[in-house]
């Protein structure tokens, strides 16, 4: 989940209702009921649901209002439209790939050269856009800064009264196509035939990708974001002019201005042990490690439906912790006030798992089930043929090998059918009920500030102690790189949809005329060990395909799972709206991998840790900023240099590193 919006009222001292979560309920015959046709065909249907309901493609509508209306200014209602509004095209397909299901915020003015060809129609060619970092051998004139022009930036914006709520410092890339060669139709392009009068961003039909052409590479970009519907083309026209004054007076040449929508906002989303994790190619792979001492664990508050992410963990002598973001346990609508533990009043449970992510985590284990089933049966099949073909003497000795393939195949899958449904009864059995699922309390939550001295960095953290007796399987700070995607919508997550090992590693290292210093793991279990400083952060050595530097980034959220993005050394500004005024910090960006089509967060993410792709702790995931979606188009945290010096503070000979762990485990039963 991502940064909470708080304000405060005169009944903030009243308590607010929180529904209870009602219980799962858990079959009397459960373990015989399992190996019944009836649960396999459960199991069947709700694989086909999630075949059928992919949380990243959604559905895409073809308005064709988008093409054949009105296309001289933006849609915006609540504002006048004027000469340098952009068309309706370009304002909704400009960046069209840079956010999910290939579209990308509605652009607003920009001072770029490049020319925008329109499409067609809803099935042409349309260009697929992605946000890169600016080199880091990038340098500005003399004694500049980028975040001296970044604040001052800031300034001019305010003086227009601009409703900005980011400043970002990013580059633009994409193919263009060949004048000679014709795109083929997306297949599986949906379509919607309903018209609606007004152009709506989730309206907007799914980008066919462009698999040919030379690849363009924009200027520097200073990015700037602003609230929907707040800014006309002129008046950011006119910012820009001021923008562009500042720079040329500071001598910097080169630099593009451009306008966005985007919201910085949040996207919400004594029982048993917690599991060892297992290695990869166990049959659990896919579905343990949500329940698994494993890093990033999915937690929520104990009567609270929003979900986030469980950070890294740490000891103090002989009590474990565990670090989060504030809001992923505290209401949106409760005070913010600093949060300290004290015996005399009942604690803060957090629980593994909110009621409706646990529903949904049951869901796609049986998903999981049902695909495994499937293939049952088309083994099956094709064993019957081959040994059919064997006993004529057809191709015998083809056939003979293929028929053994397929019987060892087969054989491993109803293995893991076995123990999948083991692994269900168990959880369902042990862990349906919320007080199941508590893992400890929060101990200290200060207060959730921005532009915090000396850094003016956000303040957004939680310390929970976490009942030590849960986790006597754990290993230390370790991040799974493989494991069920989950999330907390009401569509359930696609079964085994985790990157394989080989497209990790591609998308961390690129280069194949420099080694590589990122070795996969054999068990898929990354240790954590180390910390980057902000000079550290800055000042990266990987090198990306076009030989620039730059540094690639892990994490492993609850809704997205592990993830690879590119962490710029160009801080970027954040601005918050309440309704007692804004409020700004200074935050990390981390971009979407350039060669991904994912996107690096969504809601539900929040609290994870960012770590560099030697397993050093970086940053703590805390928002993104997005429009119309729940994936954000670029991901925002705090360095974690600056987090763990505030623990500290707090919790003197705190420890990150578990290097006795029998003895630090000895006192637990």
């Amino acid at each position: 989940m991502y940064h909470i919006y708080f304000y405060r009222t005169q009944f903030d001292d009243v308590p607010v209702p929180v529904p209870v979560p009602v219980p799962v309920p858990v079959e009397p015959d459960l373990d015989e009921y399992v190996w019944t046709a009836d649960f396999d065909n459960e199991c069947s249907k709700k694989a086909l649901e999630q075949a059928n309901s992919s949380p990243d493609e959604g559905g895409s509508f073809e308005d064709e209002s988008l093409w054949f209306g009105d296309d001289s200014v933006s849609s915006a209602t609540t504002v006048k439209h004027s000469s340098y509004d952009v068309p309706k095209l370009e304002a909704n397909l400009y960046y069209s790939g840079v956010g999910p299901k290939g579209r990308g915020p509605k652009l607003i003015y920009r001072t770029s050269e490049d020319v925008f060809e329109a499409p067609s129609g809803p099935e042409a060619y349309k260009r697929l856009m992605r946000v890169i970092a600016v080199p880091d051998t990038y340098e500005f004139a003399s004694n500049v800064t980028w975040d001296a022009i970044r604040d001052q930036v800031v300034v001019l914006l305010d003086q227009k009264k601009i409703k900005v709520t980011s400043v970002d410092f990013v580059r633009f890339t994409w193919l263009n196509k060949h004048a000679d060669r014709e795109i083929e139709d997306d297949e599986d392009n949906d379509e919607d035939d309903e018209e609606e009068e007004d152009l709506n961003y989730d309206d907007i039909p799914r980008i066919q990708p462009v698999e040919y052409g030379d690849r363009h590479y924009t200027n520097p970009t200073i990015w700037i974001g602003v609230l929907p519907d707040t800014l006309t083309g002129t008046v950011a026209h006119d910012s820009s002019k001021d923008i562009r004054a500042l720079l040329d007076s500071l001598q910097v040449q080169n630099i593009d201005i451009a306008f966005r929508e985007s919201l910085y906002q949040p996207l919400l989303s004594h029982g048993p042990v917690l599991f060892s994790p297992v290695e990869d190619g166990s049959s659990l792979k896919n579905v343990i490690d949500n329940a698994s001492v494993a890093l990033s664990l999915p937690i929520a508050g104990r009567k609270m439906t929003m979900q986030g992410t469980l950070g890294p963990y740490f000891n103090v002598g002989d009590k474990l912790y565990a670090i989060t973001v504030r809001h992923n346990v505290f209401t949106l609508n409760g005070d913010n006030k600093d949060y300290h533990y004290h015996d005399s009043v009942p604690k803060k449970e957090v629980i593994v798992m909110s009621t409706p992510a646990f529903k949904n985590y049951l869901a796609s284990i049986q998903a999981l089930i049902g695909t495994h089933i499937d293939a049952v049966v088309s083994l099956e099949k094709k064993i019957k043929t081959f040994r059919g073909l064997v006993q004529n003497g057809i191709n015998v000795v083809e056939s003979q090998k293929k028929l053994g393939e397929h019987e060892t195949e087969l054989a491993n899958i109803r293995i893991k059918i076995e123990d999948l449904k083991n692994f269900f009864v168990d959880i369902k059995k042990k862990w349906s009920k919320a007080e199941e699922r508590v893992i400890g309390f929060v101990r200290w939550a200060p207060s959730i500030d921005v532009g915090v001295a000396p850094h003016r960095y956000m303040r957004d953290l939680c310390v929970i102690e976490l009942d030590k007796e849960k986790f006597k399987y754990m290993i230390g700070n370790i991040l799974s790189l493989g494991a069920l995607i989950l999330c907390s919508s009401p569509s359930l997550s696609l079964p085994g949809s985790e990157m394989s090992n080989s497209k990790l590693k591609s998308l961390i290292y690129e280069r194949v005329d420099v080694p590589s210093d990122f070795e996969y793991p054999d068990d898929g279990l990354l240790a954590l060990r180390g910390m980057l400083t902000a000079d550290q952060v800055i000042n990266p050595k990987n090198l990306n395909l076009q030989g620039d530097r730059v540094r690639r980034v892990l994490k492993r959220g609850f809704t997205t799972n592990t993830t690879v993005g590119t962490l710029t050394r160009f801080m970027s500004f954040v601005r918050q709206y309440f309704q007692t005024g804004n409020q700004d910090s200074v935050q990390v960006p981390i971009l979407s991998h350039e060669q991904d089509s994912g996107t690096f967060s969504k809601g539900g993410d929040s609290g994870s840790l960012i770590v560099s792709t030697n397993g050093e702790f970086i940053a703590l995931l805390t928002g993104g900023t997005n429009k119309g979606t729940d994936a954000s188009d670029i991901t925002y945290a705090t360095l974690f240099e600056w987090v763990w010096d505030l623990v500290k503070a707090e919790f003197p000979g705190a420890n990150l590193y578990f290097d006795n762990l029998e003895e630090f485990l000895a006192d637990v039963s």
